[in-house]
């Protein structure tokens, strides 16, 4: 009985918990870098069945809205391996990478200006998505400045 206490006590020690908590993330980072490939291989399919079909029946003149949805089905791409970027580095080094998130949220914020609609686009919105590109690219400065100390 005392040895089954012992070992009770050590499993629910501070350490051992740390530890099993790490497991968890780590099987949840290796989930979520499978599904991640996944909904990559998706959105090519998406994007090659999008420029085909766009391809074989392009009207004239509609080339340039249809090359708007290309870059911004190629900037999905982009962002998903971003993302896939972000897992595998918190794979590696168990560690997030700032400087990664906030690449990935230009890109992304840099797919929805291109593909942003200007007749149906309140100026707020615009005032916003500026907002949000100034202070992602200070980010990203004084993360990057500080690296290279």
């Amino acid at each position: 009985m005392r040895r089954f206490i012992k070992n009770f006590l050590e499993l629910t020690s501070d350490k051992s918990f740390i530890h099993l908590i790490e497991i968890i993330e780590v099987i949840v980072a290796k989930l979520l870098s499978l599904l991640m490939v996944i909904v990559i291989f998706a959105t090519l399919a998406d994007l090659a069945i999008f420029i085909f079909k766009e391809i074989l029946s392009s009207e004239e003149g509609s080339f340039s809205q249809t090359l708007f949805k290309i870059f911004g089905l190629f900037l999905n791409v982009l962002i998903a391996l971003e993302i896939l970027e972000n897992i595998t580095g918190y794979l590696k080094k168990h560690v997030l990478q700032v400087e990664l998130v906030i690449v990935t949220s230009l890109i992304a914020i840099a797919r929805k200006i291109i593909i942003l609609d200007l007749k149906v686009t309140e100026g707020i919105e615009i005032i916003g998505l500026g907002i949000a590109i100034l202070a992602l690219s200070i980010s990203y400065w004084i993360i990057r400045s500080s690296h290279q100390k």
